[in-house]
């Protein structure tokens, strides 16, 4: 499965990446590497998250406080974004939308 991330949902996930690493030498690395397992697990088994209302599946992360919205279109998966659990519920949810 192609992986598709939109240009939102890349910024969210460099801009966390970058805070992280800010916070503690090594963390922001930790994210990145959680989040490539994550995809890779999605990308294997796309359809295990159950669908929502609005069309999109969603995976939460084990060790950070962020979850991955998605959408399978085809043989992409798009990722709509990098979004904090504890931060504007479903600001990203309008993105879907221009997904094709």
């Amino acid at each position: 499965m192609n992986i598709v991330f939109l240009q939102e949902a890349q910024l969210e996930f460099l801009d966390a990446i970058s805070y992280y690493e800010g916070e503690r030498p090594g963390l922001g690395q930790r994210f990145r590497a959680e989040v490539d397992r994550t995809l890779r697990w999605i990308a294997a088994h796309p359809e295990l998250c159950r669908p929502r209302p609005g069309g999109y599946r969603r995976i939460n992360l084990r060790i950070f406080p962020y979850y991955i919205p998605y959408i399978i279109r085809g043989s992409s998966l798009w990722v709509l974004a990098i979004a904090h659990g504890q931060r504007k519920p479903e600001y990203w949810i309008q993105r879907g939308r221009n997904v094709i």
